[in-house]
């Protein structure tokens, strides 16, 4: 056993991407929906961090808007590793894991369409609840400069770009987000994991690309406090349009790493993750934290 390695071999971390998606599948959908409302709520506190970062550095943003995008999208990254260190439903990284086992047959291809939807309406509840009751309602950001910048930045996510923008940003986003959820799985220890997150989400916020689920917060956000936008045109021009583009940027992750490490994944393989059995690497890990313990 190679306890010195600090990470897993790219193809341990894919055949666990199927294994976990497996786990998924047999979870019960209630499970589902309530570990993705509060992965909604979790990437909101991101959102919401990195807004009022942004919306408060108006003479940063007048005088060097590219370190102000910096400085947001440095303080996002928290959202997304709440949602990985507890185990939390995230529509976006869902994307890679479902194709990637629907093509190796390790669940069934209805599986994909009926996780994304539980997973979707859990992450917008989630950040719609958090957004109304815990921003909104709560008054945290009713004065300016943070009220405008809220107003502001929906606009300049749903409303000013055209629909293939958002369509393209969106795959840039998942890509990003994707191989920060990869490199978190083959990650061993916690801070590994935090630092293997942060760096491509940092960027992916930073050059404004567009995450559907992020987008769930800011948009209609802005659109309760006033943003000339409707629900309607949220929908059409954002919400579909980042989603199509997310799914795109998920598979330019999960279907070259299905080529190159799960050519030969084997039934067996699948029948031991659907019993719930570890892989070798999987024992490998829980046998370094039961050392660290002891």
């Amino acid at each position: 056993m190679d306890t010195a390695r600090p990470t897993l071999k790219p193809a341990a971390v894919a055949a666990l991407m199927v294994e976990h998606t497996v786990q998924k599948h047999n979870t019960p959908y209630q499970v589902i929906f309530l570990k993705a409302f509060l992965a909604g709520v979790m990437l909101s506190f991101g959102g919401l961090l990195s807004e009022v970062t942004s919306g408060g550095a108006t003479s940063l943003t007048t005088s060097n808007p590219g370190l102000a995008k910096v400085l947001g999208g440095f303080v996002f990254p928290v959202g997304l590793v709440m949602i990985v260190l507890n185990g939390y439903e995230l529509l976006t990284s869902n994307m890679m894991y479902f194709p990637m086992a629907v093509i190796k047959r390790a669940v069934p291809w209805w599986s994909l369409p009926v996780n994304w939807i539980i997973v979707t309406f859990g992450n917008l509840v989630g950040s719609l609840f958090f957004g109304a009751i815990l921003v909104k309602y709560s008054g945290i950001v009713s004065t300016a400069p943070y009220n405008t910048y809220i107003v502001e930045f929906a606009m300049k996510k749903a409303s000013e770009p055209e629909w293939h923008q958002i369509f393209l940003r969106g795959i840039g986003c998942n890509w990003l987000v994707c191989i920060a959820v990869w490199q978190a799985a083959g990650a061993r220890d916690t801070i590994s994991k935090i630092l293997a997150i942060w760096i491509p989400i940092w960027v992916f916020v930073a050059c404004s690309y567009d995450h559907v689920v992020a987008n769930m917060f800011s948009v209609p956000l802005g659109i309760m406090f006033g943003a000339d936008l409707t629900v309607a045109e949220y929908i059409r021009k954002s919400l579909i349009a980042a989603y199509l583009g997310n799914i795109i940027g998920a598979l330019f992750v999960g279907m070259p790493a299905t080529y190159f490490y799960l050519r030969d994944y084997n039934a067996g393989s699948m029948r031991a993750a659907e019993n719930g059995e570890l892989s070798n690497d999987e024992h490998e890990v829980r046998d370094i934290d039961s050392d660290k313990k002891h």
